[in-house]
């Protein structure tokens, strides 16, 4: 058999294109297999991490050779309700004020939520003096004011409360503000010379016209909401009633009337704060149901927005004469039933929910536990959603919270 002469440069050449051959086919199987490898981890970090369900169907069209039915799909996530989410109000609300220098002393707030009876604490977030118990990172103009406080974590306070079963409401005072209007004159309510305007104890007010105003408080209020307080309670959410008050004037004060201005403030900060889920509430004096007190509290327009009104039938506050009483702060049972009827007309209809401050304190006469239970009688008789109690020195008479009323 003869040979064929072998062509070298042809040999050579041969060898080269079948050496490129295979290092293509091995790229090519090397490409496929770091794509399978990618493929594989995309889809188990899909799996595993859940990204949405859309994200391993994306995955499942890309890869049609995969069998859908192997493919791990995860279960849509539950959110988890947060720990400091807000509660739900007691059936009968139990319940006394608490200052913020009060609850800054070492164990002091827990002497108050160990309470016989007590289940919920009105807490101050920004009291009449215009502090703020905390600091809001959320609120600079607080800190900048110098409003901003560190009697307590909010947080901390809530936890606390909550450990204990105790339904917490934060209380906002609002237009009486002597820190804030120092500081920023611009918001202040003014005198015809351009000062300050201060009411007979020299404290001074904002505004209630100037929205500004309006998104300082709401703001305190927002952080008290996001650090767990399950309600928040304004008060001082009226125009002032002491000192000379003829001599106010109001910057960009329009031709809407008070009641209407209050009204409108109410409804704007619940229309913040509720998709929070926290109650809004306000408290309101006590003959705001009987009459127009000129202050800007209409109960019945207040009752359209807020989850309860908290009326101040404290017997004390009422004149002689008052509902036909010839003493009303000896008659406590009296005063309180009287006031209240008035609420729940005025507020008939209404979703808010009434509960009153109670009166725990003397002035003008010795109020001891009867006179106490006497208010709370009336209350129950109303069926109002609880009682406050109020002492603005923290001392409540021991028995009242545990007391429980004749039957019928």
């Amino acid at each position: 058999m003869l040979l064929e002469p072998v062509d070298r440069n042809a040999h050579f050449q041969e060898r080269r294109r079948r050496a490129r051959q295979r290092r293509r086919v091995r790229r090519a199987v090397f490409g496929i297999l770091l794509l399978a490898i990618a493929g594989g981890a995309a889809v188990a970090a899909r799996v595993s991490g859940g990204s949405g369900q859309g994200a391993v169907e994306k995955v499942s069209m890309e890869t049609p050779s995969a069998k859908p039915a192997r493919i791990a799909r995860p279960q849509p996530k539950r959110a988890r309700p947060s720990p400091l989410a807000p509660r739900q109000a007691p059936l009968e609300m139990r319940g006394v004020h608490v200052t913020m220098a009060l609850a800054s002393l070492p164990g002091k707030l827990g002497e108050y939520l160990a309470l016989r009876g007590l289940n919920t604490v009105e807490l101050d977030v920004k009291d009449e003096n215009g502090e703020v118990g905390f600091t809001p990172s959320a609120v600079p103009l607080a800190r900048a004011v110098g409003a901003a406080k560190t009697y307590y974590r909010p947080r901390t306070v809530a936890r606390q409360a909550r450990a204990r079963g105790i339904y917490l409401v934060g209380r906002v005072v609002v237009f009486e503000d002597p820190v804030l209007s120092n500081a920023r004159p611009a918001l202040a309510i003014k005198r015809p010379d351009g000062s300050v305007w201060k009411n007979d104890v020299g404290l001074g007010w904002t505004n209630p016209y100037d929205r500004r105003v309006w998104d300082y408080n709401v703001d305190i209020a927002e952080a008290a909401a996001r650090s767990g307080f399950d309600e928040i309670q304004f008060d001082y959410v009226r125009f002032p009633s002491d000192g000379n008050v003829d001599e106010i004037v109001y910057d960009g004060k329009t031709d809407v009337e008070p009641g209407w201005v209050i009204t409108q403030f109410a409804q704007y900060a619940a229309k913040r704060l509720k998709p929070l889920g926290v109650r809004v509430s306000a408290d309101v004096f006590g003959l705001s149901a009987t009459r127009d007190l000129g202050i800007g509290q209409r109960p019945r327009r207040l009752g359209r927005y807020l989850d309860a009104v908290y009326p101040m039938v404290y017997p004390s506050h009422y004149s002689a004469g008052e509902y036909n009483l010839d003493d009303p702060n000896g008659s406590p049972r009296e005063t309180v039933t009287a006031s209240l009827r008035h609420f729940r007309r005025e507020l008939r209809g209404r979703r808010a929910v009434i509960i009153p401050w109670l009166q725990d304190f003397s002035y003008g006469r010795t109020y001891t536990l009867a006179e106490v239970q006497a208010q709370i009688d009336a209350a129950r008789e109303l069926n109002t959603g609880g009682f406050l109690l109020w002492n603005a020195a923290g001392l409540y008479t021991d028995g009242a919270l545990t007391y429980e009323s004749p039957a019928g």
